[in-house]
This record gives structure tokens, sequence and C-alpha cells, in this order.
């Protein structure tokens, strides 16, 4: 019989492997992509206006920012506001990329319905591979516009 390449695991078995190799949590990585959102304007950023961007009450976004500050992604300090760390402002751009590819993909197939959800779920999850083979697909479908007709015919 053979073995296969890889272990089989739950979705929580790949989190908890993911979460191993990592500090930031996929709810940290929706906060700092918030702030990071929220400063292209202005740099600085309110914590109610994080919270409210977020759909959070205030003390759970206080709460879960000073815990992105130990990691020093943000600039916190109590009644003050928000600013993003180098390291920060590097990690929110990526996040800012990695939603939008995979944004782009998903609109590229048509899905049209709870399309933000779709992206919230997926990437959390996703490898940075296969990012990577997403946005080459999109380039590919997209310099191909006559496969990507047929795609639609499809439907």
């Amino acid at each position: 019989m053979c073995e296969p390449k890889e272990l089989f695991h739950t979705v929580r078995g790949y989190e908890l492997q993911r979460q191993e190799n990592r500090y930031v949590t996929p709810c940290m990585e929706d906060y700092i992509e918030m702030v990071y959102r929220l400063s292209e304007n202005n740099s600085l950023v309110r914590m109610s206006d994080l919270s409210k961007a977020l759909n959070v009450k205030l003390p759970s976004a206080t709460k879960m920012v000073q815990k992105i500050a130990e990691l020093s992604y943000i600039n916190y300090e109590k009644y003050s506001l928000l600013r993003l760390t180098d390291r920060g402002r590097e990690l929110g751009e990526y996040l800012i990329k990695r939603h939008s590819v995979i944004e782009r993909f998903l609109r590229l197939i048509g899905v049209k319905e709870g399309l933000l959800e779709q992206i919230e779920k997926i990437e959390h999850n996703i490898s940075e591979a296969t990012l990577g083979r997403l946005e080459l697909f999109i380039g590919f479908a997209e310099s191909n516009p006559e496969l990507l007709d047929k795609f639609k015919m499809l439907d």
C-alpha cells in the first residue's frame, strides 16, 4: 500500500499546525488589515473607528489591539490613536493584496452572493504558494478572454 505524501488533518488540525508556526491569528490579521485600510488616507486611526468598522464592541477591540501591540505590529497607548509600525504596515499591505487576489478570482469565476464572507473564510486559510497560483491564473484568464467567455457559458 502506498503511503500518502501528506497526512490528512481536519480543518481545525491544519489551523492548529499553522498557529504553531506563527503568532498572528486570523482575528489579529483582520484587525491589522482594517487598521491598514483605515489608515490609508490618514496614518492615525481612532479605536472607536476600528471597532465600528469591524462591528465589535470597543472593549473587545481594545483588548485585541493590546495583544497586537505586544507583537509590535501597532503602536498603541491608552486613550490614544493607533498607528501601524513598519512591520504592521508591511503585513497590512500583504493582507490587502491577499484579499484583493481572492476577490478578483472569485469575481472572475462568477461568485456574487456572499462574496465578502467567502473572501474572509478563504483568506485566512490559503498558502502563499496557492495565492501566487491564483494570481497567475487570473492573469492567464484575463489575457485570454475567449476562454473566459467559454467558461461563463457553462452557467
